[in-house]
């Protein structure tokens, strides 16, 4: 438009994130797109620069308010930044003078400049972390101020030592807890994810005391009561959050099942000993007088034997293997003290049985454990994604060894059950594994409501389930029945490529997860119902499912040239930090679209939505749907179909080749003529 003074301006995009246009982006630009001709971002950073050190109240406000907005844009962010702009931002912290509106809106800049990743944390100055650590600590102070305070803290933290020792000094877990008890669900959520990543920041010593200052002032309960049940359903976000909390719980056991037993610490001994007290009290109180030292030692092997070790002279050496080490001894000892009975029970009940039958208790802990431990991710680093916790771990104290409680004795009634001798040792523990896991899977919600659930499991239960499956892979292998399967095959793959490009149409949220953290910004895609273009822009939380016309960009189908999965995705290629990528691979994919280097770069919610939507995308680009997903489906709508169409042939054996057709009779003189009927 030849504009006298062209570098003053910019384009930028008129809706969604307002972009500026710039020579690494324009070619992003779509047709349809809406732009608006604005001030320059240099001119528009130097500004507002000027704007918010103004002495009129009204101005600065404006101007940081313009701020906090315009920071999302990396091209502005970096202008900004260059004319030293932070240093206003810290100053404005820092003299402490502007409360309020004016303030939120100062730290909310400050948080999006900082995403940008262009200034390190661990330049900011005491003066101004004491600040934004006295407005977490104050209870005069607006909700708004307080969550983008607990945020800058969270993002703090895991940047380096010094920062996490000054955060973890000022801010104390009392003041997080006293958050947690909070009504407004978002500061709640800030404070659990400070909380959250003060634990994964510190050493193993310093996660313990925090823990168990944390157990002392039931956090478990507070969860409970104020998370778990509130009246708001529970965000992803939090749901994570609680994953790693029970994750970094359970990993505290992590010490000692990776510490095998030392048969010459008294300590160790003392509680080896206590349990074959507990068992035999009566009989071993009356012979310890009456016996030489011989014969004692050959009545304490007869009693470990009992107890079901296998080298009953040291049991010692029974406990030498790690994992699980001195964890199983944990789990026994807590047992046999906080349910005495159950435990003289079982002892006393296994030991009067014949000696083939007999239910070895130590054994079958040892055992147990190491299901347990390998159930529960114990010694396992926390996933960066997941959001699967049991609810039933904040309902209870002393979880892990609870339910080691209520398993051990579901070993001795599985065992009974299965009339078991010693050579089926094995083969108990795997229906006990199957059982717990198949209980787990129904998330129950107490751990009472677990033992009734897993009691009600029996053999008989897994044996009818097992059976079930195993005739329904039986019966679909009849050669006509593999030949009606083939021929079903495509219909029912028609129908699952529908079903995909249906959840495409209705659209997901995805997050967006950068190289520091999980982020909080949210995007939505979704395929327009002609199957011709695919939709998406930002969104704010709390929005299920956007119209299509309130998201701004798009890419036409035609455009889409091919789909990238997990390591071939650039925006894993950029961050390939090693651990923290392992789950984060397994959900990325990416649409390359008109030229080559243009991505649209996704990381889906879960696994299930990572399958439809690559399913998805295959189809629009005519290939094949390749996902584990698609596999279970069809097999789920092929079994159902192969079962509705053999319902009549209950009890009758499919032969393998069809039966021969009999040869045409003789004569067909026994057809029946109507003709002379009617007459």
């Amino acid at each position: 438009w030849s504009l006298p003074n062209s570098e003053r301006y910019a384009l930028q995009y008129a809706d969604g994130r307002q972009t500026y246009i710039t020579e690494t982006n324009r070619r992003d630009i779509k047709n349809g797109s809406i732009l608006r001709l604005t001030t320059s971002p240099d001119q528009e950073a130097e500004r507002l620069y000027v704007g918010i050190q103004s002495k009129n109240v009204d101005v600065k406000t404006d101007s940081l308010k313009k701020l906090a907005s315009l920071s999302q844009d990396i091209t502005f962010a970096q202008e900004f930044i260059s004319r030293n702009g932070l240093k206003q931002i810290y100053s404005i912290v820092e003299e402490g003078n502007d409360t309020g509106e004016m303030l939120a809106h100062t730290l909310k800049a400050f948080t999006e400049l900082m995403e940008h990743d262009f200034v390190s944390w661990e330049n900011l100055s005491t003066v101004f972390i004491k600040k934004i650590v006295s407005y977490v600590n104050m209870n005069a102070v607006d909700a708004s101020i307080q969550q983008l305070s607990l945020s800058i803290l969270e993002n703090m933290v895991p940047t380096s030592r010094l920062l996490f020792e000054v955060v973890s000094k000022e801010v104390t877990l009392d003041r997080l807890l006293t958050y947690l008890q909070a009504t407004n669900a978002q500061l709640q959520l800030k404070a659990m994810a400070l909380l959250i990543a003060l634990l994964l920041s510190a050493t193993d010593a310093e996660r313990r005391d925090m823990m168990d200052y944390l157990r002392e002032k039931n956090i478990r309960q507070f969860i409970h009561k104020n998370i778990i049940h509130s009246s708001e359903p529970l965000g992803d976000e939090m749901a994570h959050y609680l994953y790693v909390m029970q994750s970094v719980s359970l990993n505290l056991c992590e010490h000692r099942m990776k510490l095998s037993m030392d048969p010459y610490s008294q300590e160790q001994r003392d509680l080896l000993q206590s349990l074959r007290q507990t068992a035999f009290e009566s009989e071993s109180e009356v012979s310890a007088g009456t016996f030489s030292t011989e014969r004692r030692r050959s009545l304490c092997a007869k009693e470990f034997r009992k107890l079901g070790f296998l080298n009953n002279s040291n049991p010692a050496e029974d406990l030498r293997r790690a994992p699980p080490g001195l964890l199983a001894l944990d789990n026994m000892v807590y047992f046999s003290r906080n349910t005495p009975s159950a435990y003289s029970r079982f002892i006393l009940e296994n030991s009067s049985r014949e000696d083939k039958h007999e239910c070895p208790f130590a054994r079958s802990s040892i055992q147990l454990t190491l299901i347990l431990c390998e159930i529960l991710h114990i010694g396992e680093p926390c996933s960066e994604t997941a959001q699967a916790f049991y609810p039933m771990f904040f309902g209870q104290d002393h979880f892990f060894e609870e339910l080691f409680c209520i398993c051990i004795q579901l070993v001795n009634k599985t065992w009974k059950e299965m009339r078991a001798t010693q050579e089926d040792f094995d083969k108990v523990m795997q229906v006990v594994r199957e059982q717990i896991t198949r209980t787990l899977s129904l998330k129950p919600t107490s751990l009472e409501l677990f033992k009734t659930r897993v009691n009600a499991l029996n053999y008989s239960e897994i044996l009818k389930l097992r059976q079930t499956e195993r005739l329904h892979q039986e019966e679909t292998l009849a050669v006509p029945v593999l030949e009606l399967r083939e021929k079903l095959k495509p219909e029912l793959l028609e129908l699952i490529q529908q079903q995909r490009l249906l959840h495409l149409c209705e659209g997901t949220l995805f997050r967006k997860i950068s190289s520091r953290r999980r982020q909080d910004k949210l995007w939505y895609c979704r395929l327009s119902p002609n199957h011709k273009v695919l939709h998406y822009g930002d969104v704010e939380e709390g929005v299920q499912s956007p119209p299509i016309e309130s998201l701004p960009e798009k890419i036409p189908v035609a455009d889409m040239k091919m789909l990238l999965v997990g390591k071939e995705c650039p925006h894993t290629k950029e961050k390939s930090s090693g651990k923290q990528n392992k789950d984060v691979l397994e959900l990325a994919f990416s649409i390359v679209h008109d030229v080559e280097e243009y991505c649209l770069n996704f990381i889906a919610p879960t696994r299930y939505e990572f399958c439809l939507w690559t399913d998805g995308l295959n189809v629009l680009l005519g290939k094949e749907m390749t996902s584990e997903r698609t596999q279970t489906d069809l097999d789920v709508l092929l079994s159902m179909e192969l079962k509705l169409r053999l319902l009549d042939l209950e009890n009758i054996s499919i032969p393998d080749e069809a039966p021969p057709i009999p040869k045409p009779p003789s004569n067909l003189n026994f057809c029946y003529d109507f003709s002379h009927a009617e007459q």
